[in-house]
């Protein structure tokens, strides 16, 4: 039975809203995050959860668009030793329609060695990303839903005073919802209450 206290919480102003549990901290009211960003994290276990918005990438195919913004993910973060893990097909959002259009969603997992803030190399942490890209192509976004997951904690890592260095505790084994679990009942209740938030559209 997992402890976390699961609660519906507004993103972007309430105009969008998803589910998951409360441990997770909303991390503007520590540091200022971009405006096209909603960032939490859970400083006990250091898994972070984070919904961004983008423009559409018309040069992406549905079909393997989670793990190409996954790949791009490692790359930005200079993630090292980058591992595909899964992937989906792509599958349609009934849930999720503008003007009876659904939106579609596909999903990847894998696995890198990456750095926190402006540590080097010699501090990387082995960890797992797990990310969505709900395409809402009829107001012309992308929107990212990732999930980070720490497996192996470096003892020079700024994570290592938060967390402990060496093999992190699976979530389960301390009585919360596995990593994996938050990132689908993220995804699954994920919803628009106000589509005003992607501007004017046609």
């Amino acid at each position: 039975m997992s402890a976390d206290l699961l609660s519906e919480r507004p993103l972007f102003g309430g105009a969008i809203s998803t589910s998951f549990p409360l441990r997770f901290q909303d991390v503007s009211n520590i540091r200022q995050v971009p405006d096209h960003q909603e960032v939490f994290v859970d400083p006990a276990r250091d898994d972070s959860l984070i919904f961004e918005l983008l423009d559409y990438k018309h040069e992406v195919g549905d079909d393997g668009s989670a793990v190409w913004f996954l790949r791009d993910l490692a790359i930005e973060q200079d993630g090292e030793g980058f591992t595909l893990l899964e992937q989906s097909t792509v599958v349609e959002a009934p849930g999720l329609c503008y003007k009876n259009i659904p939106a579609i969603v596909t999903t990847a997992v894998g696995q890198m060695a990456v750095s926190k803030g402006r540590q080097g190399r010699e501090a990387q942490n082995i960890i797992k990303v797990y990310l969505a890209n709900i395409r809402l192509k009829e107001v012309g976004t992308d929107v990212l839903i990732t999930a980070y997951e720490p497996i192996l904690i470096n003892p020079l890592s700024e994570s290592a005073s938060a967390v402990g260095a060496g093999l992190a505790t699976p979530a389960s084994q301390s009585g919360f919802m596995p990593m994996v679990e938050i990132f689908k009942l993220a995804v699954t209740n994920f919803k628009v209450n106000d589509w005003g938030l992607f501007g004017p559209t046609v």
